[in-house]
């Protein structure tokens, strides 16, 4: 039973890191290929740490996860925040000259 529990958050994180990628190759300027690799990219690698953690059962495997998806939630969205920005402001001065 916990085989396919962690199977099930496994495929999952894979397709919406699946998504992040697509969405990164299509999507038409740099905001959106930012928003989707940072929505999808977190989602999909905290359900493959989540189906890690299950996996193994251990309490400080769980906490090391905890952790990290803390971390990625907090972290990815600044990152994309500041690279947005910066692609902004280079777009303005590209128009400017």
């Amino acid at each position: 039973m916990i085989e396919i529990v962690v199977a099930a958050f496994l495929l999952l994180g894979g397709f919406f890191a699946l998504i992040a990628a697509i969405g990164v190759l299509r999507m038409p300027d740099v905001l959106t290929r930012m928003h989707a690799s940072t929505k999808a990219g977190t989602l999909g690698s905290s359900l493959i740490l989540i189906g890690c953690a299950i996996f193994k059962a251990d309490a400080e495997i769980t906490v090391r996860v905890i952790a990290i998806i803390l971390f990625l939630m907090l972290t990815a969205p600044i990152g994309a925040h500041m690279l947005g920005r910066a692609a902004a402001r280079d777009e303005k001065h590209r128009k400017a000259d």
